[in-house]
């Protein structure tokens, strides 16, 4: 017996495409000037940051893609799940690319110790601080999608350790002012590194669950089992698979073994209401299979087949 087909999920990601947009085009227009300083005043810090705001125009350009590409139906029959996966992939480029420039500016740091370089603080302290109006306008752009799509998140903390860049840009640009010492432009670059990375793990981890296919976040697939179980009419549950598809789209099928003379309708009825109300699947594939019918599993158990002439 099948699943479904009512009430399907909606894709979060594509709700939030303008803001991916709005946010890019701000982004990289303040790039180019953040770039051009940065060569000029020699600030590492500067340049870091520049860098960062670099992977965010790439980062951001990919999401808003896999965005549109998600939103796209499938015309060739063969992407039986459209193309909501796109978003993954761009959450996992993102990942690389935060972590890519952090490494990036950890090396640039530590090869600078013990070097005194001649910074400029007048434009790291105004270009940082336009850097920083210009992230905080993007950062409430992205804001209210980043908890609904994980693709959305993944730009938005992009903006959000940039933004901290931002700040340490404004820090290292007043304390070489203060002090005329060049490593305390240095120590800021390496904690803006240190920052990125503490900002990306956790997205990393939450990408390759969910194309590892894990069970949801707050889903225990042993909880699930024991609520189907507890079904009137239901006898047996077996092959219960949950994973989420994309942010905010969840996925589950399970078979149910039933009683004779149990009301098979009614049982599918109420294991798809409570996968999806109680524990939120938003996709519920319910099997549901007559007592006789497990014996099939066995090996030696299933009775021959009948030939259908002689019926």
């Amino acid at each position: 017996m099948g699943h479904s087909h009512d009430r399907a999920p909606v894709h979060a990601g594509g709700r939030h495409a303008w803001r991916l947009g709005a946010a890019l085009g701000l982004i990289g227009a303040f790039f180019v000037v953040e770039l051009v300083f940065g060569l000029l005043s020699g600030s590492l810090s500067l340049l870091s940051d520049a860098g960062h705001m670099a992977a965010d125009v790439v980062t951001l350009a990919a999401a808003l893609t896999a965005t549109r590409l998600a939103a796209r139906p499938d015309t060739t029959g063969r992407r039986t799940y459209g193309s909501y996966r796109a978003e993954m992939f761009a959450s996992g480029f993102a990942v690389l690319v935060m972590l890519g420039v952090a490494v990036y500016i950890v090396v640039e740091s530590i090869g600078r110790i013990g070097d005194a370089p001649e910074i400029e603080a007048g434009p790291m302290l105004w270009i940082g601080a336009i850097g920083l109006a210009v992230n905080i306008a993007a950062m409430a752009f992205l804001r209210s999608g980043a908890g609904e799509s994980l693709n959305v998140k993944g730009a938005y903390l992009e903006v959000v350790a940039d933004t901290a860049g931002s700040v340490g840009v404004i820090i290292a640009g007043v304390l070489v002012a203060a002090t005329g010492e060049a490593y305390w432009d240095t120590g800021v670059a390496l904690a803006i590194g240190v920052f990125v990375v503490a900002r990306a793990l956790p997205l990393g981890r939450q990408v390759l669950a969910i194309l590892a296919q894990h069970a949801p976040a707050g889903v225990e697939p042993a909880e699930v089992a024991a609520d189907l179980a507890a079904i009137p009419g239901v006898r047996e549950v077996h092959d219960v698979h949950l994973w989420t598809l994309t942010s905010g789209m969840h996925v589950g099928t399970a078979h149910l073994v039933t009683d004779a003379g149990a009301d098979d309708h009614a049982v599918l009825d109420r294991a798809q209401d409570l996968l999806r109300d109680r524990h939120g699947i938003d996709h519920p594939t319910v099997q549901v299979e007559p007592s006789g019918h497990a014996a099939c599993d066995e090996p030696g158990r299933c009775p021959a087949p009948v030939d259908a002439e002689r019926r």
